[in-house]
């Protein structure tokens, strides 16, 4: 298992251990944690991180459930939808406050509509993340011709489908730096089609917030702090992530992790008038809430006040 962690110096004040799992591999989506780590913000909030190593084989749910990872970061849907089969997982903060996700297609294709898509080849990635444009398409009788989508957009560019699943601050922009102009694409916002279905938060299991709510609130508090710093200082947010990215050996375009960044920051701006960092206004759950179920996706979920741990988050 891959772990990152910062060395404590020997005045530092002893610390509780905790662990999280991203989505995905480090990238600037989740440059917050990173830097937090780095500059040492859990650990003056009180806590020895370890960032657990994501992606393709690791499923956060199921660290939860393991009791492998404290904290994760998974969708609002993938969180409902594990909710509703009885997983008692808690909402901790909202990070991303509106959708980012898009069906792109090339304008020579001819699709400008959702409608558009009926009969075409449309790339879903696997798991979770499909739920929402098969909501979508379900919520408009569309039948679309599903082809599985790698981490890559490599099958879109050769002409392998006629949609492709993207996300506004990492597969657009791999798309573009492709060679293919903005203006030869036809690019749908799920939001955009009543489909505002938010995505990053962090979680944990009810137990976990139950045994240590002080660890849960110093958490958030310093993932938010680390949020906050990395927009205020984001050439050094993104010298801290390249470096992650590389002890990961992993690739790191420094302009592609910059457009992230810069994304992210317009991602979790809050959207409503007494919106805050890190809040899952009640609307916005309940208006996912009840489409998933409507979809029958899930059979039912639970009250806000009870899906929500801090309705407050981010006030500070």
């Amino acid at each position: 298992m891959c772990v990152f962690a910062p060395s404590l110096s020997a005045e530092a004040i002893p610390v509780k251990n905790a662990s999280l799992m991203p989505l995905w591999s480090p990238q600037a989506q989740f440059a917050g944690y990173y830097v937090a780590l780095d500059k040492g913000i859990y650990a003056r909030h009180g806590i020895n991180l370890k960032i657990l190593r994501a992606g393709p084989g690791c499923s956060p749910v199921e660290a939860l459930q393991k009791g492998s990872a404290d904290f994760v970061i998974i969708w609002l849907t993938t969180a409902l939808q594990h909710r509703s089969a009885d997983t008692p997982l808690v909402n901790l903060a909202q990070i991303i406050q509106r959708s980012s996700m898009m069906l792109i297609s090339k304008k020579t294709a001819g699709i400008k509509t959702i409608a558009d898509m009926d009969g075409k080849k449309v790339g879903l990635w696997e798991g979770d993340v499909s739920i929402p444009p098969r909501t979508l398409f379900a919520r408009q009788h569309i039948k679309i011709r599903e082809i599985r989508q790698s981490h890559t957009v490599n099958l879109f560019l050769r002409g392998g489908i006629d949609v492709t699943s993207a996300m506004w601050f990492n597969e657009y922009h791999t798309i573009l730096n492709s060679g293919i102009d903005p203006e030869e694409l036809n690019i749908i916002f799920l939001r955009d089609q009543g489909m505002n279905f938010i995505e990053d938060g962090l979680y944990t299991m009810e137990k976990t917030l139950d045994k240590d709510p002080a660890l849960a609130a110093a958490f958030v508090d310093a993932s938010l702090e680390g949020w906050r710093y990395a927009f205020d200082h984001p050439d050094e947010a993104l010298d801290i992530v390249i470096k992650y990215m590389r002890e990961a050996h992993l690739p790191a375009n420094r302009m592609h992790q910059k457009w992230m960044l810069e994304r992210m920051q317009d991602l979790m701006t809050p959207v409503h008038p007494k919106g805050a960092l890190g809040q899952l206004v009640e609307q916005d759950y309940d208006a996912v809430g009840r489409t998933m179920q409507k979809s029958g996706l899930i059979q039912s979920y639970p009250d806000y006040k009870a899906f929500v741990w801090r309705d407050d988050a981010g006030k500070k």
